[in-house]
């Protein structure tokens, strides 16, 4: 069983900046990737950003130049710096890690940014 701990969520004024952060139980090299997805009530959940173990990324077009995924090996940890927010970034931001053909997501982290 995977169990990632996420944090870093709140309330910022757009324009701000937020850094979350998703904390695994297993190694990051374990995954075939990790990243970001964020739902809004009455949407379906969306990728923001993915990140594999050797490095490459993939970003949302919404997101792209404003946020950036990373990761720490040494600690499990994957992070999601963003900038510039957004109202429209207003959303749970939950982290996923895929193995061996399944997604193991989070508890889910609010992210809030007023106009």
């Amino acid at each position: 069983q995977v169990q990632l701990v996420e944090s870093g969520g709140g309330l910022v004024q757009a324009g701000g900046s937020l850094r979350l952060s998703c904390a695994a139980s297993i190694s990051i090299f374990g995954t075939n990737y990790m990243g970001w997805y964020r739902q809004t009530p009455g949407k379906q959940r969306e990728l923001v950003a993915t990140i594999m173990w050797r490095g490459s990324t993939n970003y949302a077009d919404s997101v792209r130049g404003r946020f950036t995924i990373s990761s720490d090996v040494a600690k499990d940890t994957v992070y999601l710096q963003m900038n510039s927010l957004k109202p429209e970034d207003t959303a749970v931001y939950y982290c996923v890690a895929a193995r061996a053909g399944n997604d193991y997501w989070g508890q889910g982290t609010q992210v809030t940014v007023s106009s």
